[in-house]
C-alpha cells in the first residue's frame, strides 16, 4: 500500500492546530517577563519542528488507516498496513478486518442461498413471476422467460400479461386499506394467451404474509392447461363424430336387414343386391375402427421419438408396389423418382408405411385418369429428407387446408365416402409425422392438383 502525499491545507491546519497551545503558552511566558524574547522564539522554533515531523507521521498513519478501511468495503482483502505510530488506529484495523471478513462470510452465505433459490425456482416446470407492492415484475424463472420472453425487472406486471381479469385479480391481493390488505390472500383466473400456438392457461396468485428481500409480495404461477383442454376438446369431437360415422352404415344396415326379414324376404335379387350392400357398409365399418384402432396406438407414444434408421427408398417402393394395381385400374402413372445420394431416416418402419400409403392412395384416388402421381425423395438441408407426393388432381379450395388433418374432417363428404375414405388418413399422417418429430405441408391449387410434403430427419443428422 503505497503512501500519498497529504494535501497541503491538511497538513498546515493540523499543524497550526497542535502549534496552538505551545504558541500560546511561549506567548504567555514572554509577556510575564518569564522568558526572554529570543529564548523564546528559539523554543517556538524548535517545537515547531518537531510538531511537524510528528503530525505528519500521524496523519500518515491515519490516511493509512482510512484507506485500508476504504478497501475493506471492496472486494478485495488488503494487507493490514504497519501503524505503529498510532496504535490505536492499529486496533482499530484490525477489528475492522475482523468486521469486514465477517461481513465477507455473510454475503457470500446470503449469496449462496440466493442462487440456491434461483435455482430452485427455475427448476420448476410451470412459470412463475413475483411482482412487489406497486405491482413491478422483480422475479421469474426460466419458464417464466420461454413463455412471456425476457421480462426486465421494474417493469408493471402488464407489459408481460396483458388480461384485465388477471391484472384487477392481482390488484385485488395488493389492495390495502389503513395499511391492511382488504383483498383475498389468493386468486386463480383461466385466460387464452394469443400467439402461435395458442395457450390456455389457469393462473394461480398467492399473496405473501410479508415482504421478500427483494420486494416481493405475490407470487403468480402459470398452468398450461393447453394440452387437458385441447384434449378435452379432441375427446368430445371424437365421440359426437365416431358415433355419428357409424351411426350410418349401422342404420343401414339395420334397415336392409329389416326389409330382408320382411317384403324381400322371397326376392332373390333383392336379396343378393342388399347384401351386397351391407357388406359394402360393413367393410366401411372395419375399416373406420381399424382406423381409429390405429390412431389410437398412434397417439399412445406420440410423445416417445423412434430411433431406428429406415430405408425410405425401400419404403417408398414397397408402397409403390402395394398401390401399382390400384393406380393401374384408375389409369393413373405411379412415378417414384428417388435421389441417388438420398440417406436413411430416423423412424418406424412400419408408421412410414402408413404415411406414405395414405398419402399415395389419396393421391392416387382424386387424381383425374391418364395423370400422374409423382413421388420425389431428396435430401433437404444437412439434417432433413423431404418426400413429395404431387397429384394432378381438383385441388382444394385453401378454406380447408389448416383442417385437412382434423379427424373425420372432408372436403367433399359424399365423394369421400363413395371412394372408402373414413376421414382418419391425414390424421394418422399428422401424429406419426409429429412423433418422428418431422413436418407435414400441404400445398394445393384448384384446378391443377395438391402437393404434400413429408420432412424428417435423417440418422446422424
Amino acid at each position: 500500500m503505497a503512501d500519498q502525499p497529504l494535501p497541503f491545507s491538511r497538513y498546515l491546519s493540523a499543524n497550526l492546530v497542535v502549534l496552538a497551545p505551545s504558541a500560546a503558552a511561549l506567548a504567555i511566558l514572554y509577556g510575564t517577563d518569564a522568558l526572554a524574547g529570543r529564548p523564546a522564539l528559539l523554543a517556538f522554533l524548535g517545537i515547531a519542528a518537531a510538531t511537524m515531523i510528528v503530525v505528519q507521521r500521524y496523519l500518515g498513519t491515519l490516511a493509512r488507516f482510512a484507506r485500508f478501511v476504504s478497501e475493506l468495503s471492496g472486494e478485495q482483502e488488503p494487507v493490514m498496513p504497519r501503524l505503529a505510530f498510532a496504535p490505536a488506529t492499529e486496533e482499530l484495523a484490525t477489528a475492522a478486518a475482523t468486521l469486514a471478513a465477517g461481513w465477507r462470510r455473510q454475503r457470500a452465505s446470503i449469496d449462496n442461498l440466493a442462487a440456491s433459490a434461483q435455482a430452485i425456482v427455475d427448476g420448476l416446470p410451470d412459470p412463475l413471476l413475483a411482482v412487489d407492492r406497486q405491482r413491478r415484475i422483480v422475479r421469474t424463472n426460466r419458464a417464466a422467460l420461454m413463455l412471456l420472453g425476457p421480462t426486465l425487472p421494474d417493469r408493471d406486471l402488464s407489459t408481460a400479461l396483458r388480461h384485465p381479469e388477471l391484472l384487477a385479480a392481482i390488484d385485488s391481493l395488493l389492495a390495502t386499506t389503513d395499511g391492511k390488505y382488504v383483498g383475498p390472500d389468493q386468486v386463480a383466473v383461466d385466460l387464452v394467451l394469443t400467439g402461435t400456438p395458442e395457450r390456455d392457461l389457469t393462473v394461480h396468485a398467492r399473496r405473501l404474509p410479508r415482504a421478500a428481500a427483494d420486494g416481493s409480495l405475490a407470487l403468480i404461477v402459470l398452468h398450461d392447461t393447453t394440452a387437458l383442454r385441447r384434449a378435452e376438446r379432441m375427446r368430445a369431437d371424437f365421440i359426437a363424430n365416431a358415433s355419428h360415422e357409424l351411426k350410418t352404415p349401422i342404420a343401414g344396415i339395420m334397415g336392409f336387414v329389416e326389409t330382408l326379414r320382411g317384403p324381400a324376404r322371397e326376392d332373390a335379387g333383392a336379396r343378393e343386391r342388399f347384401l351386397a350392400i351391407m357388406a359394402e357398409q360393413a367393410d366401411r365399418m372395419r375399416r373406420l375402427v381399424d382406423d381409429l384402432l390405429m390412431l389410437s396406438r398412434i397417439e399412445q407414444h406420440e410423445h416417445a421419438r423412434p430411433d431406428t434408421e429406415v430405408d425410405v427408398k425401400r419404403v417408398l417402393e414397397s408402397v409403390r408396389d402395394l398401390l401399382q394395381l390400384e393406380a393401374s385400374s384408375r389409369k393413373v402413372t405411379l412415378e417414384l423418382a428417388v435421389d441417388p445420394e438420398l440417406p436413411a431416416a430416423v423412424g418406424d418402419r412400419d408408421e412410414l408405411i402408413v404415411v406414405f400409403q395414405n398419402l399415395i392412395d389419396n393421391a392416387i384416388k382424386y387424381a383425374r385418369p391418364a395423370t400422374a402421381v409423382k413421388v420425389d425423395a431428396r435430401p433437404v438441408g444437412a439434417d432433413r429428407l423431404a418426400v413429395t407426393v404431387s397429384d394432378e388432381g381438383e385441388g382444394i379450395p385453401a378454406a380447408h387446408l389448416p383442417r385437412l388433418t382434423e379427424r373425420f374432417y372432408r372436403v367433399d363428404n359424399a365423394r369421400s365416402r363413395r371412394l372408402g375414405g373414413t376421414g382418419l388418413g391425414l390424421a394418422i399422417v399428422k401424429h406419426v409425422v409429429n412423433r418422428h418429430r418431422g413436418r407435414l405441408d400441404i400445398r394445393s391449387t384448384p384446378g391443377k392438383g395438391s402437393v404434400f410434403t413429408v420432412t424428417l430427419p435423417i440418422a446422424g443428422g
